[in-house]
């Protein structure tokens, strides 16, 4: 009960004084103050308790920011010994043009989208970066106060006094608010969206994709085929990178298999009926709905999916691709969806492309297309020399 008021808290004193910060189009110029107090804020280690965990130690620059802090699993460790997270921790890049909660429009009907995390329950980028540092599986900050004293004596004080005032400590939750601010401010800086993939050089002329990328650019994008496009959207005629961030911050139930090196305690995890407003019970027809990830960067963020289920990126493709014609492939016994309680299995996505097929049906891919999209999504790395 503490924690859940403590994180009430903060997500009141994040959503109420936030200052507005450079979008992914601004210049890191705009607010170095912030941006810099924010940095030193995100590789701090100290700020955790006990000490040692950064937002880096989850979050690596270089696996595209994500990472599991040294636990060799599908989770992250946490800053307690022994402590595990409860998620695979999902890029951070690319977050800034994330609107945030509410509903959208699919296929003729009102659908989650939007806000942070795998279940959108942060309204904000702010309210996402201040999460981990109370969280008990994460960085385990007692209360803001705590929280407040370290950051007070760190390397981003100088800098937070200088974009926020000389007595921003003075009341702590003025400080958190700061905090906050700075820690939004450097994650929506170019370091998170420097849009240098071989991609974008292929979308300004200055690359051209091979034989197999292009085929799998094709296939990725066909509806009779991978279908990928549906919810991971690009628009390969535009030049404006912002129009290809590879998802469309929707909420899909993909079915994704149970994976013992996620599961605590035996117990499901629902996703994002779980934070919508009223809670499961109110909102069961979207449990086993997670966000879907942006794709850039998406050969540097292994381990797949919410619970990391899938360990390499070429499994991941042949899930989707796969799932429904040959589950047995990817489900003990060929129970399908074992990842969600029986009852509310009937919420996962069997309609979609390619998941409407059947058993012993051919799958939409083959292995030689199923490359051809591994190929093509390795070209979404940032940092390519044309």
């Amino acid at each position: 009960m503490r924690r859940a008021v403590i994180w009430t808290v903060v997500l009141w004193a994040v959503g109420t004084a936030i200052v507005s910060m450079p979008s992914a189009r601004a210049e890191q110029g705009a607010q170095p103050a912030h941006v810099e107090a924010g940095r030193r804020l995100f590789f701090d280690g100290q700020l955790s308790e006990p000490p040692g965990t950064s937002c880096a130690s989850c979050h690596d620059p270089a696996r595209a920011f994500t990472g599991d802090n040294g636990s060799g699993r599908a989770v992250p460790r946490g800053s307690r010994p022994g402590m595990l997270g409860l998620r695979n921790a999902p890029t951070l890049m690319y977050l800034a043009s994330s609107p945030g909660p509410g509903f959208s429009e699919k296929e003729g009907r009102e659908v989650p989208s939007g806000g942070f995390f795998w279940d959108g329950r942060a309204a904000t980028l702010a309210q996402q970066a201040l999460g981990p540092l109370f969280t008990p599986h994460e960085m385990n900050n007692q209360d803001p106060a705590a929280l407040v004293a370290r950051v007070a004596t760190s390397d981003a004080a100088p800098w937070l006094r200088k974009a926020f005032g000389d007595d921003v400590f003075a009341d702590p939750g003025r400080a958190l608010e700061a905090i906050a601010s700075a820690l939004a401010a450097f994650e929506q800086s170019p370091a998170f969206a420097p849009f240098s993939s071989k991609f974008d050089a292929v979308l300004r002329g200055q690359a051209r994709f091979t034989p197999q990328e292009e085929r799998g650019q094709s296939l990725f994008t066909i509806a009779q085929k991978g279908n990928c496009a549906a919810c991971h959207t690009l628009k390969p005629d535009s030049r404006d990178p912002l129009d290809s961030l590879f998802t469309d911050f929707g909420f899909h139930a993909l079915g994704v298999p149970r994976n013992p090196d996620a599961a605590h305690g035996g117990q499901f995890d629902l996703g994002f009926c779980t934070t919508a407003p009223g809670g499961a019970a109110a909102n069961e027809r979207w449990c086993g709905w997670f966000k879907t990830p942006t794709l850039r960067n998406v050969a540097q963020t292994a381990p797949y999916m919410h619970n990391g289920r899938f360990a390499t990126l070429r499994e991941a493709v042949a899930f989707y691709a796969t799932r429904d014609t040959h589950p047995n492939r990817w489900y003990p016994d060929g129970v399908k969806f074992d990842d969600l309680p029986k009852a509310l299995r009937g919420n996962v996505d069997v309609e979609t492309r390619p998941y409407h097929r059947r058993p012993a049906q051919r799958p939409a891919l083959n292995d030689e297309e199923i490359d051809d999209i591994v190929a093509f999504l390795r070209t979404l790395t940032d940092g390519y020399a044309p």
